[in-house]
Protein backbone atom coordinates (compact mmCIF):
# COMPACT_ATOMS: atom_id res chain seq x y z
CA UNK A 1 0.00 0.00 0.00
CA UNK A 2 1.32 3.55 -1.05
CA UNK A 3 1.74 5.75 2.45
CA UNK A 4 -0.26 9.04 2.42
CA UNK A 5 2.75 10.70 3.65
CA UNK A 6 5.97 9.85 3.40
CA UNK A 7 9.27 11.86 4.71
CA UNK A 8 12.92 10.34 2.80
CA UNK A 9 15.90 12.14 4.82
CA UNK A 10 14.22 15.26 5.09
CA UNK A 11 16.12 18.42 6.26
CA UNK A 12 15.14 22.18 6.83
CA UNK A 13 17.46 24.62 7.98
CA UNK A 14 17.20 27.97 9.28
CA UNK A 15 20.51 29.18 9.65
CA UNK A 16 22.62 27.24 12.41
CA UNK A 17 19.02 25.12 13.36
CA UNK A 18 18.28 22.59 11.74
CA UNK A 19 14.44 22.63 12.42
CA UNK A 20 13.97 19.25 10.89
CA UNK A 21 17.34 16.73 10.72
CA UNK A 22 17.05 14.25 8.50
CA UNK A 23 13.51 12.65 9.24
CA UNK A 24 12.15 9.64 7.75
CA UNK A 25 8.60 8.24 8.54
CA UNK A 26 5.37 6.95 6.60
CA UNK A 27 2.08 7.84 7.72
CA UNK A 28 -0.73 5.01 6.32
CA UNK A 29 -4.06 6.32 4.53
CA UNK A 30 -6.80 6.57 7.28
CA UNK A 31 -4.04 7.00 9.77
CA UNK A 32 -4.52 8.68 12.60
CA UNK A 33 -1.28 10.32 13.35
CA UNK A 34 0.31 12.33 16.25
CA UNK A 35 3.43 14.79 15.76
CA UNK A 36 4.20 14.98 19.65
CA UNK A 37 6.51 17.26 20.74
CA UNK A 38 7.86 20.79 23.17
CA UNK A 39 8.06 23.88 21.29
CA UNK A 40 10.81 23.95 18.46
CA UNK A 41 10.85 20.08 18.40
CA UNK A 42 10.51 20.33 14.73
CA UNK A 43 6.61 19.11 14.66
CA UNK A 44 5.27 22.25 13.13
CA UNK A 45 8.37 22.53 10.56
CA UNK A 46 7.29 18.85 9.81
CA UNK A 47 3.50 19.91 9.04
CA UNK A 48 4.47 23.10 6.90
CA UNK A 49 6.29 20.79 4.84
CA UNK A 50 3.65 18.36 4.18
CA UNK A 51 1.16 21.27 3.78
CA UNK A 52 3.72 23.03 1.21
CA UNK A 53 4.06 26.65 3.48
CA UNK A 54 7.50 25.57 3.38
CA UNK A 55 10.07 23.57 1.47
CA UNK A 56 12.79 21.25 2.37
CA UNK A 57 17.11 21.87 1.87
CA UNK A 58 16.96 18.25 1.52
CA UNK A 59 15.26 15.10 1.02
CA UNK A 60 11.68 14.17 -0.33
CA UNK A 61 8.18 14.82 0.93
CA UNK A 62 5.85 12.17 -0.84
CA UNK A 63 2.04 12.48 -1.12
CA UNK A 64 0.19 9.20 -2.51
CA UNK A 65 3.25 8.28 -3.84
CA UNK A 66 4.44 11.19 -5.75
CA UNK A 67 7.41 13.56 -4.95
CA UNK A 68 5.54 17.52 -3.98
CA UNK A 69 8.57 18.90 -2.20
CA UNK A 70 8.13 21.93 -5.08
CA UNK A 71 4.44 21.51 -5.36
CA UNK A 72 2.64 24.73 -4.28
CA UNK A 73 -0.29 24.43 -1.57
CA UNK A 74 -2.89 24.64 -3.13
CA UNK A 75 -1.87 22.27 -5.61
CA UNK A 76 -1.81 19.70 -2.95
CA UNK A 77 -4.50 17.63 -1.76
CA UNK A 78 -4.25 18.59 1.91
CA UNK A 79 -6.48 21.20 4.09
CA UNK A 80 -5.10 22.57 7.81
CA UNK A 81 -6.91 23.21 10.41
CA UNK A 82 -4.68 25.85 12.85
CA UNK A 83 -4.77 26.93 16.48
CA UNK A 84 -6.80 30.52 16.16
CA UNK A 85 -9.38 28.84 13.50
CA UNK A 86 -8.67 31.88 10.97
CA UNK A 87 -12.18 31.91 9.81
CA UNK A 88 -13.52 35.23 8.60
CA UNK A 89 -14.86 37.69 10.70
CA UNK A 90 -17.86 39.66 8.05
CA UNK A 91 -18.99 36.16 7.21
CA UNK A 92 -21.42 34.03 8.25
CA UNK A 93 -21.29 30.37 9.53
CA UNK A 94 -22.13 29.03 6.18
CA UNK A 95 -20.32 31.71 4.16
CA UNK A 96 -16.95 30.49 6.25
CA UNK A 97 -17.41 26.50 4.94
CA UNK A 98 -18.16 27.46 1.93
CA UNK A 99 -15.58 29.69 0.89
CA UNK A 100 -13.39 26.89 -0.27
CA UNK A 101 -15.66 25.58 -3.10
CA UNK A 102 -15.98 29.24 -3.85
CA UNK A 103 -12.50 29.96 -4.63
CA UNK A 104 -13.07 26.47 -7.03
CA UNK A 105 -15.99 27.81 -8.98
CA UNK A 106 -18.28 25.58 -7.35
CA UNK A 107 -22.06 27.34 -8.25
CA UNK A 108 -23.60 29.13 -5.46
CA UNK A 109 -26.51 26.42 -4.79
CA UNK A 110 -23.86 23.52 -5.21
CA UNK A 111 -21.42 24.70 -2.81
CA UNK A 112 -24.28 25.78 -0.32
CA UNK A 113 -25.71 22.28 -0.12
CA UNK A 114 -22.13 21.17 0.50
CA UNK A 115 -21.83 23.42 3.36
CA UNK A 116 -24.81 22.82 5.19
CA UNK A 117 -23.79 18.75 4.52
CA UNK A 118 -20.85 19.95 6.35
CA UNK A 119 -22.19 22.11 9.00
CA UNK A 120 -24.32 18.96 10.00
CA UNK A 121 -21.66 16.52 10.13
CA UNK A 122 -19.92 18.67 12.75
CA UNK A 123 -23.39 19.01 14.46
CA UNK A 124 -23.33 22.80 13.80
CA UNK A 125 -26.38 22.62 11.47
CA UNK A 126 -28.69 24.87 12.93
CA UNK A 127 -25.60 27.47 13.47
CA UNK A 128 -25.23 28.54 9.76
CA UNK A 129 -26.68 32.17 9.46
CA UNK A 130 -24.55 33.03 12.96
CA UNK A 131 -21.22 34.77 12.70
CA UNK A 132 -17.94 33.79 14.25
CA UNK A 133 -17.88 36.16 17.30
CA UNK A 134 -21.36 34.59 18.35
CA UNK A 135 -20.04 31.04 18.53
CA UNK A 136 -18.03 29.52 21.65
CA UNK A 137 -14.25 28.20 20.75
CA UNK A 138 -15.24 24.81 20.17
CA UNK A 139 -18.29 25.81 17.69
CA UNK A 140 -15.55 27.72 16.32
CA UNK A 141 -13.23 24.87 16.54
CA UNK A 142 -16.29 22.86 14.65
CA UNK A 143 -16.36 25.54 11.58
CA UNK A 144 -12.66 25.57 11.36
CA UNK A 145 -13.01 21.56 10.70
CA UNK A 146 -16.13 21.61 8.39
CA UNK A 147 -14.64 24.58 6.10
CA UNK A 148 -11.18 22.33 5.55
CA UNK A 149 -13.30 18.94 4.98
CA UNK A 150 -15.79 20.70 2.63
CA UNK A 151 -13.22 20.11 -0.42
CA UNK A 152 -12.56 16.24 0.55
CA UNK A 153 -8.94 16.34 1.27
CA UNK A 154 -6.97 13.12 1.08
CA UNK A 155 -4.65 14.84 4.25
CA UNK A 156 -6.35 16.84 7.18
CA UNK A 157 -3.51 18.40 8.81
CA UNK A 158 -4.47 20.07 12.51
CA UNK A 159 -1.84 22.45 14.14
CA UNK A 160 -2.65 22.63 18.13
CA UNK A 161 -6.09 23.14 17.30
CA UNK A 162 -7.33 22.31 20.80
CA UNK A 163 -4.59 24.69 22.23
CA UNK A 164 -7.22 27.42 23.22
CA UNK A 165 -9.82 25.57 24.59
CA UNK A 166 -10.43 24.84 28.31
CA UNK A 167 -9.78 21.20 29.86
CA UNK A 168 -13.40 20.12 29.68
CA UNK A 169 -13.91 21.29 26.25
CA UNK A 170 -10.36 19.83 24.73
CA UNK A 171 -11.47 16.34 26.09
CA UNK A 172 -14.71 16.79 24.01
CA UNK A 173 -13.21 17.36 20.96
CA UNK A 174 -10.82 14.79 21.66
CA UNK A 175 -13.51 12.11 21.42
CA UNK A 176 -15.35 14.61 18.85
CA UNK A 177 -12.34 14.24 16.67
CA UNK A 178 -11.64 10.73 16.87
CA UNK A 179 -14.49 9.91 15.89
CA UNK A 180 -14.96 12.17 13.33
CA UNK A 181 -11.92 10.36 11.77
CA UNK A 182 -13.17 7.41 11.44
CA UNK A 183 -16.51 7.47 9.99
CA UNK A 184 -14.56 9.88 7.21
CA UNK A 185 -11.76 7.93 6.97
CA UNK A 186 -9.44 10.86 5.97
CA UNK A 187 -5.74 10.71 7.36
CA UNK A 188 -5.45 13.03 10.29
CA UNK A 189 -1.83 14.54 11.12
CA UNK A 190 -1.96 16.42 14.56
CA UNK A 191 0.62 18.25 16.03
CA UNK A 192 0.38 18.61 19.40
CA UNK A 193 2.87 19.39 22.56
CA UNK A 194 -0.06 18.02 24.86
CA UNK A 195 0.63 14.15 25.39
CA UNK A 196 -2.79 13.26 26.49
CA UNK A 197 -3.92 14.37 23.41
CA UNK A 198 -1.46 12.63 20.92
CA UNK A 199 -2.46 9.29 23.58
CA UNK A 200 -5.76 9.33 23.45
CA UNK A 201 -6.46 10.11 19.75
CA UNK A 202 -4.05 8.69 17.83
CA UNK A 203 -3.00 5.53 15.97
CA UNK A 204 0.63 6.03 16.25
CA UNK A 205 2.94 9.39 17.68
CA UNK A 206 6.26 10.53 16.43
CA UNK A 207 7.84 11.87 19.72
CA UNK A 208 10.37 14.73 18.50
CA UNK A 209 12.85 16.20 20.12
CA UNK A 210 15.55 18.48 18.55
CA UNK A 211 14.54 18.06 14.92
CA UNK A 212 14.36 14.31 15.07
CA UNK A 213 12.14 11.56 15.83
CA UNK A 214 13.16 9.86 19.19
CA UNK A 215 10.65 7.23 18.95
CA UNK A 216 7.33 6.50 16.77
CA UNK A 217 5.18 3.93 18.31
CA UNK A 218 1.12 2.98 19.13
CA UNK A 219 0.74 5.17 22.25
CA UNK A 220 0.14 2.15 24.55
CA UNK A 221 4.01 0.69 23.65
CA UNK A 222 4.63 4.57 23.87
CA UNK A 223 3.89 4.85 26.83
CA UNK A 224 4.98 1.30 28.53
CA UNK A 225 8.23 1.19 26.38
CA UNK A 226 9.64 4.98 26.45
CA UNK A 227 13.08 4.01 24.03
CA UNK A 228 14.81 6.82 25.55
CA UNK A 229 15.12 9.22 28.29
CA UNK A 230 13.54 12.36 26.90
CA UNK A 231 10.40 9.93 25.84
CA UNK A 232 10.41 8.28 29.44
CA UNK A 233 10.56 12.24 30.78
CA UNK A 234 8.24 13.56 28.46
CA UNK A 235 5.33 11.26 27.61
CA UNK A 236 4.01 10.64 31.05
CA UNK A 237 7.19 11.96 33.43
CA UNK A 238 8.66 8.78 34.49
CA UNK A 239 11.60 8.89 36.78
CA UNK A 240 14.48 8.29 34.82
CA UNK A 241 18.07 6.76 36.33
CA UNK A 242 21.14 7.57 34.33
CA UNK A 243 23.91 5.21 34.22
CA UNK A 244 25.95 6.64 37.29
CA UNK A 245 22.41 6.65 39.22
CA UNK A 246 21.44 2.68 38.22
CA UNK A 247 24.95 1.80 39.31
CA UNK A 248 23.75 3.32 42.80
CA UNK A 249 20.53 1.89 42.73
CA UNK A 250 20.85 -1.27 40.78
CA UNK A 251 24.76 -2.38 41.00
CA UNK A 252 24.75 -1.85 37.15
CA UNK A 253 25.61 1.21 34.74
CA UNK A 254 22.32 0.79 32.38
CA UNK A 255 20.01 3.46 32.36
CA UNK A 256 16.15 2.74 33.21
CA UNK A 257 12.95 4.71 33.63
CA UNK A 258 10.11 3.91 35.98
CA UNK A 259 6.72 5.01 36.13
CA UNK A 260 5.67 7.06 39.27
CA UNK A 261 2.33 4.24 39.22
CA UNK A 262 4.53 1.58 39.92
CA UNK A 263 6.76 2.88 42.77
CA UNK A 264 5.75 2.45 46.34
CA UNK A 265 6.00 4.37 49.19
CA UNK A 266 7.25 2.94 52.54
CA UNK A 267 8.44 3.68 55.93
CA UNK A 268 12.58 3.57 55.47
CA UNK A 269 13.28 0.63 57.31
CA UNK A 270 9.80 -1.73 55.82
CA UNK A 271 12.09 -4.66 54.22
CA UNK A 272 11.90 -4.78 50.00
CA UNK A 273 10.69 -7.93 48.46
CA UNK A 274 13.16 -9.90 46.38
CA UNK A 275 10.83 -9.36 43.15
CA UNK A 276 11.71 -5.91 43.96
CA UNK A 277 13.93 -3.03 44.15
CA UNK A 278 14.70 -0.05 46.43
CA UNK A 279 16.32 2.71 47.14
CA UNK A 280 16.18 5.60 50.16
CA UNK A 281 15.17 9.65 50.61
CA UNK A 282 13.22 11.99 52.34
CA UNK A 283 9.43 13.25 51.38
CA UNK A 284 10.01 16.47 50.37
CA UNK A 285 6.33 17.41 48.84
CA UNK A 286 3.01 15.72 48.63
CA UNK A 287 0.85 16.88 46.09
CA UNK A 288 -3.05 15.62 46.17
CA UNK A 289 -4.78 15.26 42.70
CA UNK A 290 -8.03 13.42 43.94
CA UNK A 291 -7.97 10.01 43.44
CA UNK A 292 -4.27 9.82 43.94
CA UNK A 293 -1.44 12.10 45.56
CA UNK A 294 1.93 12.50 43.72
CA UNK A 295 4.93 12.20 46.41
CA UNK A 296 7.91 13.35 45.80
CA UNK A 297 10.72 12.20 47.34
CA UNK A 298 14.81 13.29 47.29
CA UNK A 299 16.82 10.27 47.24
CA UNK A 300 19.85 10.01 48.85
CA UNK A 301 21.43 9.96 45.26
CA UNK A 302 20.56 13.87 45.09
CA UNK A 303 17.91 13.91 42.12
CA UNK A 304 13.81 13.95 42.97
CA UNK A 305 11.23 11.03 41.65
CA UNK A 306 8.00 11.17 42.26
CA UNK A 307 5.36 7.67 43.28
CA UNK A 308 1.61 8.12 42.39
CA UNK A 309 0.18 7.00 45.76
CA UNK A 310 -3.91 5.91 45.45
CA UNK A 311 -6.02 7.07 48.30
CA UNK A 312 -6.21 3.68 49.54
CA UNK A 313 -2.55 2.96 49.60
CA UNK A 314 -1.92 6.55 51.21
CA UNK A 315 -4.11 5.05 54.67
CA UNK A 316 -0.72 2.83 55.27
CA UNK A 317 1.50 6.47 55.03
CA UNK A 318 -0.75 8.06 57.31
CA UNK A 319 2.38 8.90 59.88
CA UNK A 320 4.52 10.10 57.30
CA UNK A 321 4.51 13.84 56.06
CA UNK A 322 6.90 16.14 54.30
CA UNK A 323 10.59 15.31 55.93
CA UNK A 324 10.25 12.06 56.63
CA UNK A 325 12.27 9.29 55.73
CA UNK A 326 10.87 6.89 53.31
CA UNK A 327 11.88 4.24 50.75
CA UNK A 328 11.10 3.94 47.42
CA UNK A 329 10.64 0.02 45.78
CA UNK A 330 9.43 -1.14 42.32
CA UNK A 331 8.85 -4.30 40.81
CA UNK A 332 11.90 -5.65 38.80
CA UNK A 333 9.95 -6.15 35.77
CA UNK A 334 8.62 -2.87 35.94
CA UNK A 335 11.83 -1.28 35.00
CA UNK A 336 12.03 -0.35 31.07
CA UNK A 337 15.73 -0.49 29.74
CA UNK A 338 16.69 2.72 27.84
CA UNK A 339 19.29 3.12 24.86
CA UNK A 340 20.05 6.83 25.86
Amino acid sequence: MTAAIEFREVSRVFGDVRAVDNVSFAIEPGEFFAMLGPSGSGKTSCLRLVAGFDSPDHGQVLLDGSDVSAVPPYDRNVNTVFQDYALFPHMNVLQNVAYGPRVRGVSLPDREQRAREMLELVQLGAQGERRPAQLSGGQRQRVALARALINQPKVLLLDEPLGALDLKLREEMQIELKGLQRRLGITFVYVTHDQGEALSMADRVAVFNKGRIEQLAAPRELYSRPATAFVARFVGSANVAGAALAKVITGAATPFAIRAENVVVTAEHASTPSTCVGTAGAVVAVQYHGAASRWQVKLDAGEVWSALITEEDALNLAGLAVGARVKLSWPRAAAVTLSS
